[in-house]
């Protein structure tokens, strides 16, 4: 893979909360659903089922105690995730991005090398974004549009001022998609992009990288 595309996704998590944003607020007008992300219900049941995934995997570790110690907002975390996801997509469609398979297989093939080795890689998912193996793709997708979004904007994500264009982007879809989150696991801050006072630990690593 190029180098200038791995720079971009070694650092495209910055861009996380790099976006300032308007308010919105959960309510409870959408009983069974964890969120509504531009009419479209997150079910509680939905969420559950990828928790359930990551402990699963989490207990087949050899460092299975330390691994659910260190992720006991796991709920909130996922949840975090997959508004995001959302919010990506709409960015990346209003930008006219297009993620392949090849492409997310390329990518694949290079963060694992760049870790020293599929097993290796895997272990370091699970351990600092509480990724299951069964969920890799979905992560190494969300890298590789998040670059391609920035290079169809001209933004250099290595600067500020290219995260600002990109997270300016990620704002306007945001505000679109009028995302609101059920009570029971915070509200969606726009301006910091997150959910409540749930920061991704991996978010703040790649912002001090």
């Amino acid at each position: 893979m190029h180098r200038r595309r791995r720079t971009a996704l070694s650092v495209s998590a910055a861009l996380i909360a790099a976006a300032p944003l308007l308010a919105a607020c959960g309510n409870e007008a959408h009983p069974g659903a964890a969120a509504v992300v531009g009419g479209d219900r997150i079910e509680v049941s939905a969420l559950q089922s990828e928790v359930k995934v990551v402990r699963a995997a989490q207990r087949d570790s050899p460092d299975a105690a330390q691994l659910i110690k260190d992720t006991g907002r796991l709920s909130r975390a996922k949840l975090h995730g997959m508004i995001f996801d959302r919010i990506l997509d709409r960015a990346a469609d209003d930008a006219g991005v297009e993620v392949s398979r090849r492409e997310v297989q390329e990518g694949r093939s290079a963060l694992s090398a760049q870790s020293g080795g599929e097993e290796q890689w895997a272990a370091m998912m699970l351990q600092q974004r509480g990724v299951a193996p069964g969920q890799l793709n979905g992560a190494v997708r969300e890298q590789v549009q998040l670059a391609k979004l920035a290079q169809a904007l001209g933004a250099d994500l290595q600067t500020p001022q290219g995260q600002q264009k990109v997270g300016d982007a990620l704002a306007a879809a945001s505000k679109a998609l009028d995302i609101d989150v059920n009570p029971r696991y915070g509200a969606w801050d726009d301006q910091k992009i997150q959910l409540g006072d749930y920061r991704a630990p991996w978010i703040a690593r790649s912002g001090k990288a």
